[in-house]
């Protein structure tokens, strides 16, 4: 994978991720460039994303709302945590089908 398609997978998956603004700025696109010449591996990056967001939807129901991520930079310490997991991808495929459930359901 050249490095516009892993930039645009990135950043693909980022405005996907719940709890993100949804908006591509220009530091996104330079940390996703980043990210490639780093070699982070683009599913390392998913994983990341869906790890982080299951965090923040874990929280207790009382507690104060988080904001808004309104940048991929949020998640480098999540991404360099995944990348010292040592983790059966299945654990990541269970937090994708949980937050799917959970996503899905009315407020």
């Amino acid at each position: 994978m050249d490095s516009y398609e892993y930039r645009c997978r990135v950043l693909d998956a980022y405005r996907a991720t719940s709890g993100t603004c949804g908006a591509i700025r220009k530091p996104d696109c330079a940390f996703a460039l980043h990210l490639y010449e780093r070699g982070v591996p683009l599913a390392v990056v998913e994983n990341a994303l869906v790890l982080a967001c299951a965090r923040r939807l874990a929280r207790p129901a009382d507690a104060v709302p988080l904001g808004v991520i309104r940048s991929l930079a949020y998640f480098s310490p999540v991404i360099d945590e995944v990348l010292g997991l040592h983790v059966d991808n299945a654990y990541f495929q269970h937090l994708r089908q949980r937050l799917s459930r959970t996503l899905r359901q009315p407020s």
